[in-house]
């Protein structure tokens, strides 16, 4: 079978906010769940029993990294599902609070479509607005709380800015006016990035996703806090404490739990590369690369924002990749469409069509810092400028 690397020899990565290489702890862990620990958990003989105890190891570790109960963790298939998930329930539990939602307008689309679908269904959404930098001030939440609120879903880190949002001042404006609402928070893109855990957050209901940290594709976890009664997801076989049927995918779920030790074990070390690369990166760009903007510093370490006014993203984008530079002109999702997060920022034309997402990982060199500086300099040279 032809690896990747074999097909492309030498590149530098720099779309880690969209998915991560998975490390060797977590694919041997996942090896090792398919090839010698493969029993199903729920069988009640012997090699069934001792898989249901090394779920329940794994429940831990994840757990642990976040810093929450292991009771409390569900695990499913991504954050997408997490992030459903937690909003259709949350509103089907507190349905006599009301029927208004408030979110974010830079929220993933894994928030945003749900919110969408539900404005159909006769829900009212508020949508807070960002300023020029990508960030949502705790008073706009304080003001747009209702008595009819019966959600507020608010991300944890923005996956295109790197911005950090008022999460928890938002859990004590909620408190403080005598709200109902329960609290959703995207947290994809904070785990294992910057420091936090749901109780310190205040958060009802937070969802995280494995490929964001080194694990596999297809396992993701929401957590639930103690006491609240979340209606299940799917019925059956009474799986995840009943919440979530279906045998579940210990191969990722012990890749996952690897993944989340790695992480929480190196997490100063990570932080601390990951500091450095950005800010190595940043003075760099700004000084070689001409009419280069940074759009904001947001405050994760792991994504840069930038702009070039008058280059479009797309054509930047392609000719870094044919020269093995691989960066991203927003999340993944967006397929090639405008995002919406950039647009929220109300940037003048030209900058908006210039966007660039830059996101770094722990194994990321001074060596592919180079080659980045060097493709975007090459880029402003030689590509033609659309002076939109």
């Amino acid at each position: 079978m032809m690896k990747l690397r074999e097909v492309l020899p030498m590149f530098h990565y720099f779309d880690s906010a969209a998915t991560t290489p998975v490390c060797p702890e977590a694919a041997q862990a996942a090896l090792e769940a398919m090839t010698r620990g493969w029993g199903n958990p729920s069988s009640v003989y012997a090699f069934g029993r001792e898989a249901a105890r090394v779920l329940a190891g794994w429940r831990a570790d994840v757990a642990g990294a976040l810093g929450c109960e292991p009771g409390e963790l569900v695990f499913t298939s991504c954050g997408t599902e997490s992030d459903n998930w937690a909003i259709r329930s949350a509103l089907a539990m507190n349905r006599r609070a009301g029927r208004h939602v408030i979110t974010t307008a830079i929220e993933h689309a894994a928030v945003l479509e749900p919110c969408r679908a539900l404005e159909r269904e006769g829900y009212e959404v508020t949508y807070l607005q960002p300023d020029r930098r990508g960030v949502i001030a705790p008073e706009q939440l304080e003001q747009a709380l209702r008595p009819d609120t019966a959600l507020v879903t608010m991300m944890l880190v923005n996956n295109e800015l790197g911005t950090i949002l008022p999460v928890k001042e938002a859990a004590q404006a909620i408190r403080r006016s005598g709200s109902g609402a329960l609290l959703h928070c995207d947290a994809v893109q904070g785990f294992l990035k910057i420091p936090f855990t749901p109780r310190e957050l205040g958060v009802d209901l937070l969802s995280v996703s494995g490929h964001k940290i080194r694990a596999p594709k297809g396992i993701g976890a929401l957590y639930i806090r103690k006491g609240l009664k979340l209606p299940p997801l799917i019925l059956g076989g009474g799986q995840e404490g009943g919440l979530r049927s279906g045998t579940e995918a210990t191969a990722q779920i012990a890749a996952f739990a690897a993944a989340a030790r790695v992480g929480t074990e190196r997490r100063e070390e990570h932080f601390q590369t990951l500091s450095r690369l950005r800010a190595r990166a940043e003075e760099q760009l700004l000084r070689e690369v001409p009419g280069l903007k940074v759009l904001t510093d947001g405050g994760a370490p792991h994504i840069l924002p930038v702009t070039m006014p008058g280059y479009k993203s797309e054509v930047v984008v392609r000719y870094l990749g044919d020269r093995g530079v691989y960066l991203s002109s927003g999340s993944a999702c967006h397929r090639g469409r405008p995002s919406h997060v950039f647009a929220a920022l109300k940037l003048p034309k030209a900058e908006l069509d210039g966007v660039l997402r830059i996101s770094f990982s722990p194994d990321n060199t001074d060596e592919d810092l180079d080659a980045l500086v060097q493709g975007l300099a090459g880029a402003r040279r030689e590509l033609f400028s659309t002076l939109s």
